[in-house]
């Protein structure tokens, strides 16, 4: 029975990879790496250096795949996604069939850990609903751009006795969490953090995590969320993509 390793690899450090990551890296013979076009080649980059640097040069090989196109405009914002999941899990389930021997071992690298806001696991879900290819799934964890943001502004998610709530920008912007007082804010394309009253919260924001262009800011909300608004629209001119995470923490009651 073919093997798919979904292996989470941190943000952008080669190093983020733990132990069992490499360990699972190394019993695969195909990586495959789903390409979204040149706005994001630094994703692909980065992959490729995470292979160069743990694994033996010929002992595996690398199957590259054009991402299918989302329709990013659609007013049904779940129902455009499950569309794109399943066109999705058409290119996947072709791949594993077509690259990997009947007993062979893949691997799909996945950016973070591939429990928080990725589509992997449902895409693989839908191929192995349909039965009609035979897969075994393992899942090595990795480390989070959230772990990453903690760790890099040296400081703890939650407070005593407190709680975290995790979130999206989209889901920010329709308003604040009621009762949160700690709120991680993931996939934040429109700047949803200038909408929160700033006198309330400091902000703990990081982008390019993990990479030598990493990016911090923190400091009251208010007083901050210019900046980051600044140094944000550079660096996305810059690249053609951002990649960030930040911590509203309240600062009264």
């Amino acid at each position: 029975m073919r093997t798919l390793s979904i292996i989470g690899i941190g943000v952008g450090d080669p190093d983020h990879l733990t132990l069992q990551a490499v360990a699972a890296l190394q019993r695969v013979q195909v990586v495959f790496m789903i390409d979204k076009g040149a706005a994001t080649s630094d994703l692909v980059r980065l992959r490729r250096e995470v292979c160069e640097r743990h694994l033996r040069e010929g002992s595996y090989r690398i199957v590259e795949a054009q991402d299918p196109p989302r329709d990013r405009d659609a007013p049904a914002y779940a129902s455009a996604v499950a569309e794109w999941h399943e066109r999705r899990a058409e290119l996947y389930e072709r791949l594993l069939a077509d690259e990997l021997d009947e007993d062979g071992r893949g691997a799909i690298l996945v950016w973070g850990d591939p429990s928080l806001y990725d589509g992997t696991l449902r895409i693989v879900e839908r191929i192995l609903a349909r039965g009609d290819l035979p897969l075994d799934v393992e899942v090595i964890p990795g480390i989070t751009s959230v772990q990453a943001l903690a760790a890099r502004h040296r400081i703890p998610l939650n407070r005593i006795g407190g709680a975290v709530h995790i979130t999206t920008g989209r889901r920010l912007a329709q308003g604040l969490p009621d009762g949160a007082d700690d709120i991680v804010v993931m996939l934040d394309g429109e700047e949803a953090f200038a909408t929160v009253p700033g006198d309330d919260f400091d902000i703990y924001w990081g982008a390019q995590l993990g990479t030598e262009d990493e990016i911090l800011v923190s400091g009251s909300l208010r007083e901050t969320a210019g900046e980051i608004a600044r140094v944000r629209a550079e660096s996305r001119a810059a690249r053609g993509w951002i990649m960030d995470t930040y911590l509203l923490r309240r600062t009264t009651g």
